[in-house]
């Protein structure tokens, strides 16, 4: 492990002032992939997190030429030792491409949106500088540790076509930050906490399975799973350009990039074959995070409540509406679909013309149907929530019939 003194290290004259965070070396002329990673106080995972990328292999294991990818690190607002461990590690490892930088923010710019903007903006710029519109833009989180496939994987999901992937992430057999709270068994998550984020995986794999059932796209075929989050999400610069970079929020900015790209019908792979691991601790660096999540399970289990969502009617009904506005939408130039239009749009509780109209005038699907959303109070309004388990049960009962 690297080991810093409690004396701060001497520190290279600073450069010039540019318009720039990342401007002491040039990107590779190769450089495929430019991963970011912001870090505010991760002096305590950030030597894993850094290891990991520094050793990337192909699934032959052999390793991933540090001329194709580099890796970008903004520390900001760090109160710990974070930018220090940073400088260190780049002068131990001397031939792995980390860039690092350090800002302070004022207290309105100081949220992870502005920091992974700048970040996935500065990773932009640089794959652009090769001339590589298809180069990619990979982000992950200081308390987390990407698979030893993961940027290998990344760009093979890439070179199938896909503008955009969702990586699965994992949490940890054994961490000792959630033990604080509550009995913890070998994850490390409190007892009845780990149950409750069980259920919720499984609640969601289940509606990702009906999703892949009911409303398929060709680029996302099943198995897949049902996330798209920072942790690990990458994107091609034309898609980050095309779908208007990343959108300037305080948090759950990951969940804000996915709508923009829904909207511009990039294709969106979740690939179980690209996987992370990351932290479960309690006490988090944003407002909503996965943190925050932990912590609104953990109130529950006083009370014993179950989470409540959408039961199974609900999510049939709304992927079925998607799959037939989707038909619509894709055969409207040459086929007669009002009749169409005029069931769904009953069915929603939408004007008929208007609904022809949109479905004819979007360019992209993606639009038209958060539109659709929009205008009708079917889909607008908040759904009857059943308990989790009950929820999984519908679910699964609902898949076993399509299996006969």
């Amino acid at each position: 492990m690297i080991q810093l003194s409690n004396q701060r290290q001497p520190e290279p004259a600073a450069p010039a002032p540019t318009p720039y965070l990342f401007d002491e070396l040039p990107p590779s002329p190769a450089l495929r992939v430019s991963v970011v990673v912001p870090v505010r106080n991760e002096a305590d995972h950030l030597q894993q997190t850094l290891d990991a990328l520094r050793n990337q292999q192909y699934s032959d294991g052999s390793a991933v030429p540090y001329r194709d990818y580099e890796v970008l690190l903004l520390a900001n607002n760090c109160t710990d030792q974070s930018y220090e461990l940073a400088r260190h590690y780049q002068r131990c490892f001397p031939d792995f491409p980390l860039h690092v930088a350090s800002v302070w923010l004022t207290p309105d710019k100081a949220n992870i949106g502005y920091v992974r903007r700048l970040l996935m903006d500065e990773a932009c710029r640089r794959l652009l500088a090769t001339g590589n519109r298809l180069g990619i833009i990979a982000s992950t989180d200081g308390d987390t540790v990407v698979d030893r496939h993961w940027i290998s994987q990344t760009m093979a999901e890439i070179e199938r076509g896909n503008d955009a992937i969702g990586g699965r992430i994992l949490t940890p057999r054994r961490d000792r930050i959630t033990r604080e709270a509550a009995p913890a068994d070998e994850s490390g998550c409190p007892d009845a906490v780990r149950r409750y984020h069980l259920l919720d995986v499984t609640y969601r794999h289940l509606v990702a399975r009906v999703e892949a059932l009911l409303d398929p796209v060709p680029n996302d075929p099943w198995p897949r799973h049902f996330q798209h989050f920072a942790a690990s999400l990458a994107v091609t610069c034309a898609t980050y350009l095309k779908a208007g970079r990343l959108p300037e929020v305080v948090c759950m900015e990951d969940e804000a990039f996915y709508q923009a790209l829904l909207r511009v019908d990039a294709k969106i792979r979740k690939s179980p074959l690209v996987k992370v691991v990351t932290s479960t601790r309690t006490q988090g660096r944003v407002a909503v995070g996965f943190s925050w999540q932990l912590n609104q399970w953990a109130a529950m289990t006083s009370t014993r409540q179950l989470p409540l969502v959408e039961g199974a009617d609900v999510v049939l009904s709304r992927f079925r509406h998607r799959r037939q506005l989707r038909d619509c939408w894709q055969t409207m130039a040459h086929t007669d679909r009002r009749a169409d239009l005029l069931a769904i749009a009953s069915e929603l509780q939408i004007d008929t013309d208007w609904l022809c109209q949109e479905t004819a005038l979007n360019q992209y699907f993606g639009q038209l149907y958060e539109n659709v959303v929009k205008q009708s109070p079917v889909l607008r309004q908040p759904p009857s929530l059943i308990p989790v388990t009950a929820a999984i049960q519908e679910l699964r009962d609902f898949l076993h019939q399509s299996a006969r």
